[in-house]
């Protein structure tokens, strides 16, 4: 079996500075950005009840207000509820769940995020950040959502997984980002098993619970919020069994850039000097250099489409 290296518990975090607003953070709160490469971060947010949905006509109600990015991929996966994403390019969607927003942010975007969901359900999901190569980091920034039915799913004896990205045997996930990564949310039912390959062309693999718990390779136990990364240079292949309440969980495996990054808040740089320039360009106003022509935060200015 593929050799377990650590099993951390992921940590609470403020990622907007409300004390209000809090996630469990597994990258890098548990798994440091060295070791979690190609991905940067991972927040999972909620379940939490909702107070109410505001539709794509409204500048109400983000639970997370306008924001700047640069420099990664970044991927909103919604496992309950509804996503609401509006963007500097001129985008306003909501969408359903199990579903996902993808951003591939590149020279810069700003988005808000939340307050989708109908009063009285329950908002769960996580925000995954995504490195990208140095020199993709000035690419235009393009957005998309894929639909619940969008997603593959590969059907278990006494489970699923859906395919996010990468492949699982023939099935390819609909998630494309600038590193090599595979994304799974694996279900399984009580004391069902699951055997997991790592891919030939990735080397760092990790799997996130976030529902029930489950026994790793016959042994080791991994309860819910909780991430295990793995020793990938031998054996590849790992075990899960479900624990009495089922198990569900995110395995999130890649290729190691290697590269060194440096990385601020919301903006990931190739190095300090583009950080600066980064910061220089936010503040005079000029960030994002790629948007929409009229002022995307108001949605009254949104030009209309004629039919």
């Amino acid at each position: 079996m593929m050799p377990i290296r650590y099993i951390r518990d992921a940590k609470t975090a403020h990622p907007t500075g409300d004390p209000k607003f809090s996630v469990k953070q597994c990258m890098p709160g548990a798994v440091p950005e060295a070791e979690s490469d190609p991905f940067l971060m991972c927040d999972e947010f909620g379940p939490t009840i909702s107070k109410g949905a505001h539709g794509d006509d409204s500048d109400e109600g983000f639970d997370v207000p306008w924001h700047p990015h640069h420099g990664m991929d970044i991927l909103s996966y919604i496992v309950e509820g509804k996503g609401r994403h509006a963007d500097s390019l001129g985008n306003r969607e909501t969408f359903d769940s199990p579903g996902f927003q993808w951003l591939s942010v590149g020279s810069g975007i700003e988005h808000a995020e939340g307050g989708g969901t109908p009063k009285g359900e329950r908002t769960h999901g996580f925000q995954i950040w995504l490195r990208m190569p140095k020199d993709k980091m000035e690419d235009d920034p393009r957005y998309g959502t894929v639909a619940p039915s969008e997603i593959p799913l590969v059907k278990l004896d006494n489970g699923l997984v859906r395919v996010i990205s990468g492949s699982v045997g023939e099935v390819v996930g609909p998630a494309r980002f600038a590193v090599a990564a595979q994304i799974l949310d694996v279900e399984l039912e009580p004391g069902a098993e699951w055997s997991y390959t790592c891919p030939d062309n990735m080397d760092n693999a990790m799997f996130y619970a976030f529902k029930g718990s489950a026994t790793v390779n016959g042994s080791t136990g991994l309860k819910a919020q909780q991430i295990v990364r793995f020793d990938t240079s031998g054996v590849r292949s790992a075990f899960l069994t479900a624990g009495s309440e089922g198990y569900r969980g995110m395995v999130f495996t890649g290729k190691m850039t290697k590269e060194t990054i440096v990385w601020h808040g919301p903006f990931v740089a190739s190095d300090r000097a583009n950080l600066q320039q980064i910061f220089r360009t936010f503040q005079t106003g000029e960030f994002p250099p790629k948007r929409a022509s009229w002022d995307y935060k108001d949605v009254r200015k949104k030009p209309t489409v004629s039919i």
